[in-house]
């Protein structure tokens, strides 16, 4: 198993979420040149190969402050989108 992973401190200052943007601060759905982005995802194995992902699971615990999208294609192969404002009209 591969984990990858981002992480904001949020303190909740005046009881709001942070603005704090993780990313380039655009949401994943957003996609190419907006949102920040993995592609070409691929681990070493014990004989020094790489092997593409493969079952590519995605989770996103503030997705109204942050979410992520992932995906596989001829191009990129396994890749994801990631990213989010913080606060915003959906995460107060």
């Amino acid at each position: 198993m591969v984990q990858y992973g981002g992480e904001v401190v949020n303190t909740r200052p005046s009881g709001f979420h942070t603005s704090t943007q993780m990313g380039s601060g655009h949401f994943a759905g957003e996609g190419f040149g907006k949102a920040s982005y993995f592609r070409n995802l691929q681990v070493v194995d014990w004989d020094n190969s790489l092997i593409p992902l493969s079952n590519l699971r995605v989770l996103a615990d503030h997705p109204s402050c942050y979410d992520i999208q992932g995906g596989i294609n001829n191009v990129w192969g396994n890749y994801f989108y990631y990213g989010g404002p913080g606060r915003n009209v959906r995460c107060p």
